[in-house]
């Protein structure tokens, strides 16, 4: 019998299990045995980590067509190195530890599909680290929301972020609620977004990321607000 990568991803099966999961349900929590993976179908969800001291970072947004929680592969015993959470109601496949190594193992269609998302997960995770480490907190922001609505996937007809609070949003920026809602609003002033119960990306927010302009600057980099009186913000929640 012929392998279908689509039947496969789309059905339950021996060692896959279809779950569907409510906004801010948990697939699984940073510590936890690590012996299953979820191919996500639908939905956006998000990894965060929590530092011993409890500070907790957003360290990566997912969308459907992903996999989440690979370090399953790693070895048996593994334990998860982050916390997944659904940002929206999703959708999902659990594919168990032995049963993603059969299926990699022996059909190569699925080990090419494989191989092509490890390696945009790599690129990506390069691309994250760049953000943190020399963007402004607005450019970030922008990043942030342009991801969320799903901007370059090609003839979607609106680029809806998922309901999300400001408080969420600050903490994948890595700043405080305020600097996010002041962003927020110059952002929708400028109308490079509008919200009226869900935030509606325009592409014109596409030149904060692209040229690091917004309309009516000069070429000069985004300027952010200077630090509030308790601080300048950390990468990371509680920073």
């Amino acid at each position: 019998m012929n392998f279908d990568l689509a039947t496969f991803l789309e059905e339950a099966g021996v060692g896959r299990k279809l779950v569907q999961l409510r906004p801010t349900q948990v697939f699984f929590s940073q510590g936890e045995s690590a012996d299953a993976m979820f191919y996500l179908r639908a939905g956006r969800a998000k990894l965060t980590v929590v530092s011993p001291e409890g500070k907790e970072a957003t360290i990566a947004l997912l969308v459907s067509g992903e996999f989440i929680g690979e370090e399953s592969l790693a070895s048996v015993g593994a334990l998860h190195l982050a916390t997944a959470t659904a940002i929206e109601a999703c959708s999902a496949l659990k594919i168990g530890r032995d049963e993603m190594i059969r299926v990699m193992h022996e059909e190569s269609d699925f080990s090419e599909m494989f191989r092509k998302f490890l390696l945009a997960r790599s690129m990506r995770t390069q691309a994250d680290l760049v953000d943190q480490l020399f963007n402004s907190s607005e450019k970030r922001l922008a990043r942030i929301l342009l991801i969320l609505s799903e901007f370059d996937e090609p003839g979607k007809p609106d680029h809806l972020v998922p309901p999300i609070t400001q408080e969420t949003l600050a903490e994948m920026v890595g700043t405080t609620r305020s600097r996010v809602s002041f962003f927020m609003n110059r952002f929708r002033d400028l109308g490079l977004i509008e919200y009226k119960g869900r935030i509606r990306v325009h592409r014109s927010l596409l030149n904060v990321i692209l040229h690091d302009q917004l309309p009516g600057q000069s070429s000069s980099p985004t300027s952010e607000l200077p630090p509030s009186r308790s601080g300048t913000a950390g990468r990371a929640k509680g920073a």
